[in-house]
């Protein structure tokens, strides 16, 4: 007979392989089908949890950073869903300004020059709306649950309308302003940056030593010495700024020295001779005479090469890292030295264009580009005999975000948002709000107490207009209620394409008049607003205009960089408008780098595109990926790191498959045994079970998913395969079906796949979808995994005593286990099942396992044990485990081998119908 048949063997529909890239499309149609991210986030009787997504720039195909911080945002939102949250996610993307701007430009191989405004403006809107769908289809491949046919775009009329109104009513609060100020500018975008768009990398410049002829000392030179011969010198590293130098900056606490060399006199800091003496050969120099800086204020020099002087002023910002302790200083193109000029009345020069060429301002160097400047600059320089020096450095310098080329500061007029206006409550904001991780709030807190004004205007075109009408009559600028009501209506029509279609007239209302001087002609501003400005209006434009949102939110989380850029802007406006942040917990990730630590580019090859790996592994393993990393640091990933998830994937998977198939016959509403009718080992599992729910809980709720990762990765693997389902085994495939003893592992195997399913469903949301679909369904559970309830909890399951005493049984099997690999290498034993096992133990120990003698062969799936108190009596060749005076000997079992369990017996050959069964499998094989 083949006895294999009568065996209660796993049976399971639920594949071994898990084929996600082909499975996972199938799951994404029927959660299309069924609605249920729409059943989910329906349910107005639960309480809203909101996360606010930061929107992306709709400019390129989605990477591997955005993938983490999408699957993130959906981990948090079906684990609050799971825990009886309404979780509306409104998904958004950034379409505005220079990073749209820049790509339509390089990618169409358009010039802007050339295009009017409307049509430069559809070019860059068709570009953006494209990458839009690109990356919708993306996010949605990795699982993510949305309302992708509504998502807000900051293009959308009834976005850009509420941006207006939020502009206006800063404005109107007297926070918004135009002034004259030295900023950032790309001279290759043509527009002013904020800080925001600004990212630092190492540049190789020019350095000069440049001598300013004396003029008036101001008796400050020692008494006999002629004024001839006689120069400050100051260092820089941008030669290019000369033509704009108007002073030259001390500090009013220093020493300064006159100082002789070769013929020449020269005016620095004491601390710094020696070190420019060295730079520049000056031999045998002498110390005519020292002064504090304070001293030398109003000290007057010439320019080395224009018809203009250059006085010295005092400025607490001068150091002495480099140079010479004689700072040049030029207005035009630096905030120390803008803030300077204005403190000490000085002439604010800006000798270069909007596209980084000097004007007529800049002399000889008219229409040369900035950075073509340098050396013609040296060249004049020495040959007027004012060069003391040149070198060069590589340092760290501004770069543009966008177009990575280095960056400019420009004196120019801007719109600006005065900080300075609202700071405090922006700085009581900040404490009011969760930070994760908590360095967080020092971070944004730093930046903010130390952030003056906001730069918003732009030179482009592509983007949200400043909203302000200019009198052609005064030339003053007009902003009040009236105008900001006429654009925000005009735009939530028409879009802020409207701007530049229609005149001044046809949008401001009949009979409107300057408030100044009574003209009733106008004309538009020219300039964008700040692409921050937009995403920073986000709060307002989609949780107050999105009915199934709520304002603040509860949560914002995007990376590290956004403390300067979204999370910042976002405050500031809603601040400045409302008083509060816009958010109750700001969390932050890290960037993601590769294996080995390193930024990723293409160039280096290290590059991981989540698209091939949804390809290879499925968007589960990207997830898994994504729980499994301490996000708040960079995150790495590989390859090999890919390959290793992948694995561990499928030892979780294999114990679901496990799983499935031991309850295929199981019907949860009439098969469960009661917790008083379970085995010990059956409790001790439920205890593990409950133990891991709440451990995975706590870390749900304190957003610290690899501890998620790690706790489910060793209950499956050790406490489930190692042992428990390791030791049910005979139960399940040898015993009666409907016996007490496997109904009752079946009901706890039930019990941990229902609970489990749960616990993973946010990380593995395909998999744990699947799983729900092979499961059999209690009555009234929910069609899918994400609309179910998250498991409760069971005191009732944890037990100390319980607990203590399997700790001890678990550490002797392991030990147990140990003699049985050393007896299968020595050819003993082949199968743990052909050991008998024979247990010498002191009194105490003997206690404990002669209690239980009976269950210890099924708990070490051996056919036979022995205990025998006095450890004296055990062989020499025994495995020994002294600190638990215990001496183990492993033998072949005697008895014959039964062909259905596997268990040697004596009773194997005595049975009338089964001769080759054991008595307990022949008692079972008769009642089948």
């Amino acid at each position: 007979m083949d006895y294999s048949k009568t065996l209660n063997l796993p049976q399971t529909e639920f594949p071994m392989r898990g084929n996600l890239p082909e499975r996972e499309p199938e799951m994404l149609n029927y959660w299309k089908q069924q609605k249920i991210y729409e059943k989910r986030t329906t349910q107005v009787e639960k309480p809203k949890f909101i996360l606010h997504d930061g929107p992306p720039y709709a400019n390129g195909d989605i990477h591997i950073g955005h993938a983490l911080n999408k699957i993130l945002k959906d981990m948090i939102l079906k684990y609050k869903s799971l825990r009886g949250f309404n979780t509306p996610y409104v998904p958004g993307w950034d379409t505005h300004g220079l990073p749209i701007e820049h790509a339509a430009i390089k990618i169409l191989g358009l010039n802007r020059h050339e295009l009017k405004p409307l049509d430069l403006r559809r070019e860059c809107k068709d570009y953006a709306l494209k990458f839009v769908d690109t990356q919708r289809q993306d996010f949605k491949r990795l699982g993510i649950g949305a309302d992708w046919d509504n998502p807000y775009v900051t293009l959308r009329p009834a976005y850009e309308a509420k941006q207006i109104e939020v502009f206006g009513e800063m404005a109107k609060k007297g926070h918004i302003y135009k002034g004259l100020k030295s900023v950032y500018w790309c001279t290759s975008c043509e527009t002013a940056l904020a800080e925001a768009e600004i990212e630092y990398a190492e540049k190789k410049s020019h350095t000069i030593y440049v001598k300013f002829p004396l003029v008036d000392d101001k008796k400050t030179l020692p008494v006999g010495i002629n004024a001839e011969n006689v120069f400050g010198v100051i260092w820089t590293t941008t030669p290019w700024t000369m033509p704009a130098n108007v002073a030259i900056a001390v500090h009013p606490e220093l020493e300064y020295a006159w100082v002789e060399s070769q013929g020449e006199i020269y005016l620095l800091a004491v601390e710094l001779i020696e070190a420019v003496a060295k730079d520049n050969k000056l031999e045998n120099y002498t110390i005519l005479s020292t002064l504090k800086g304070a001293d030398l204020e109003g000290v007057v020099f010439s320019h080395p090469f224009i018809d203009r002087e250059s006085i010295i002023v005092l400025a607490d910002y001068v150091t002495l890292e480099q140079g010479t302790g004689c700072v040049h200083t030029a207005p035009g193109h630096g905030p120390d030295d803008f803030e300077t000029g204005i403190r000490h009345g000085l002439p604010i020069i800006n000798p270069v264009d909007h596209a980084g060429r000097f004007t007529a301002e800049g002399g000889i160097f008219e229409g040369m580009l900035i950075h073509d400047a340098d050396v013609p600059v040296i060249k004049e320089l020495a040959a007027r005999g004012m060069l003391l020096g040149k070198g060069k450095i590589k340092h760290q310098y501004a770069h543009c975000w966008r177009c990575k080329n280095p960056v400019i500061y420009r004196a120019t007029e801007q719109w600006f948002a005065s900080v300075d206006g609202f700071r405090e409550q922006a700085l009581q904001a900040i404490k009011d709000v969760q930070w994760i991780p908590a360095w967080g709030e020092d971070r944004i807190h730093n930046m903010v107490a130390d952030r003056h004004d906001w730069c918003i205007s732009r030179q482009r075109v592509w983007g949200v207009p400043i909203p302000i009408f200019y009198c052609t009559q005064c030339n003053e600028h007009v902003i009040n209620d009236i105008t900001i009501t006429a654009v925000k209506n005009l735009f939530r029509q028409e879009g802020s394409d409207a701007w530049w279609a229609k005149d001044s007239s046809e949008i401001l209302p009949e009979g409107f008049t300057c408030s100044h001087c009574g003209h009733d002609n106008f004309r538009k501003e020219t300039d964008i607003m700040d692409v921050w400005f937009d995403s920073g209006s986000s709060h307002a434009a989609v949780l107050e205009q999105h009915v199934e949102l709520a304002w603040p939110a509860d949560l914002y989380l995007e990376g590290s960089d956004q403390h300067r850029g979204w999370f910042q802007s976002s405050l500031l406006t809603s601040v400045a408008t409302k008083g509060i942040a816009p958010y109750k917990a700001v969390l932050t990730h890290g960037f993601v780098v590769d294996g080995d630590g390193r930024k990723m580019s293409k160039s280096v090859g290290n590059v991981i595109f989540p698209q091939d790996v949804i390809k290879k592994y499925g968007a589960d393993i990207l997830r898994l990926w994504v729980a499994s990393a301490d996000y708040q640091a960079d995150v790495r990933v590989s390859n090999d790191i890919l390959k290793q998830l992948s694995e561990v994937y499928r030892k979780i998977r294999n114990t679901f498959r496990y799983i499935l198939g031991s309850i295929h016959d199981f019907n949860p509403d009439t098969d469960k045994v009661g917790y008083n009718e379970l085995l010990e080992i059956d409790r001790w599992a439920l205890l593990r079970l409950e133990q891991v729910r709440e451990k995975v809980t706590k870390a749900y709720e304190e957003y610290e998913f690899h501890l998620i990762y790690h706790t489910v990765h060793n209950f499956c693997t050790v406490d489930l395969s190692s042992i428990y389902l390791d030791i049910l085994k005979d139960r399940v495939y040898t015993a009666l079906p409907a016996s007490r003893e496997r109904r009752a592992a079946q009901t706890v195997m039930y019990e941990i796949v229902n609970t489990l399913v749960r616990l993973i469903s946010p990380v593995l949301t395909f998999t744990a979808e699947e799983v729900w679909q092979h499961m059999k369904q209690e009555q009234n559970m929910p069609e899918s995994v994400q609309l179910a309830d998250w498991p409760i909890a069971h005191d009732e399951y944890l037990n100390a005593d319980l607990e203590a005493k399997w700790a001890s049984i678990l550490a002797m099997r392991s030990e147990i286990t140990k003699a049985l690999e050393t007896a299968r290498r020595n050819k003993v034993i082949g199968h743990s099942l052909d050991a008998d096992v024979t247990l010498y133990a002191n009194e105490k120990v003997f206690t404990q396992l002669s209690t239980m003698e009976k269950e210890w062969a099924n708990i070490l799936i051996v056919s036979k044990i022995h205990v025998v108190e006095d450890t004296e009596k055990a062989p020499d060749n025994a495995y020994q485990v002294e600190d638990m005076a215990l001496s183990i000997v492993v033998s072949q079992a005697e008895g014959q081998k039964c062909e259905r369990c596997w268990i040697y017996s004596d009773t194997v050959g005595k049975m009338e119908k089964h001769e080759t069964l054991c008595s307990r499998c022949n008692d079972v094989v008769v009642k089948l």
